[in-house]
């Protein structure tokens, strides 16, 4: 597969086929190929509490209160609906959505292994080293999850998958431990989920905060294009202690 266009991808780097499903992905995952990982009430939608905190409102706030609970955080991800007034901003950081638009990659050199339930203690020991973002006990039961150990055994960099809106997967937890860095080792990983996405008919997609540039220059240079700036937002729901 090396050296051929990523299906949908026109040669200037422009996604040409339909993204509507990227629109909104937390969505789309929880109602489709994650449906299994998913707790629903009326039009509200979110990931089982150990596996992640995203949630969908759909049009009914006051199920999605009921869903959470008082007092709990909604992940509401890139979803640009607005909640009453009696839900408690809690974050909100600036973002960007990213496709893959370049080559099929060549297969790294770099030894990668696959993740399973057995390395969780590692990939939970690298991710409180590295602090990549959200991940709980049952994340890795979203996608695949590939490593890199070193001489000793160690897990030193970590790449897996998370939203997989239909036609898509999204590109998650990249880290690497500081000691590690400046190996190529976060894009070997990287590449060699980008090719198993595309072997089995997927499209990669990505996110990021709009400040972090490190990343988004290596990313660039990994085939990724940015498609839309996002903005992630965090609300308490009403009632319960904060």
């Amino acid at each position: 597969m090396t050296g051929r266009k990523a299906r949908g991808i026109g040669h200037t780097g422009v996604v040409v086929t339909p993204e509507t499903s990227l629109d909104h992905p937390v969505a789309e995952s929880l109602r489709t190929r994650h449906a299994h990982l998913a707790r629903r009430l009326g039009d509200a939608v979110t990931y089982d509490a150990d596996v992640a905190t995203f949630a969908d409102v759909g049009t009914d706030w006051a199920a999605l209160a009921e869903l959470l609970g008082p007092g709990r955080m909604a992940d509401l991800f890139s979803s640009e609906a607005t909640p009453p007034a009696d839900w408690e901003p809690m974050f909100e950081l600036p973002g960007l959505q990213l496709v893959f638009a370049g080559d099929v990659p060549a297969a790294s050199s770099v030894p990668i292994v696959d993740l399973g339930e057995a390395d969780y203690p590692a990939m939970r020991a690298l991710i409180d080293a590295t602090r990549p973002g959200p991940f709980w006990p049952r994340t890795p039961e979203l996608g695949t999850y590939l490593g890199v150990r070193d001489d000793d055994g160690t897990l030193v960099a970590m790449a897996g998958e998370r939203l997989q809106p239909p036609g898509w997967t999204e590109i998650s937890a990249v880290c690497t431990l500081p000691s590690a860095r400046g190996q190529g080792l976060a894009g070997a990983l990287v590449g060699e989920l980008v090719r198993r996405i595309l072997a089995r008919g997927d499209r990669p997609f990505l996110h990021l905060a709009e400040a972090n540039t490190v990343a988004l220059r290596v990313y660039e240079r990994l085939g990724f294009v940015t498609r839309r700036h996002v903005l992630f937002r965090g609300f308490r729901t009403p009632g319960g202690d904060a």
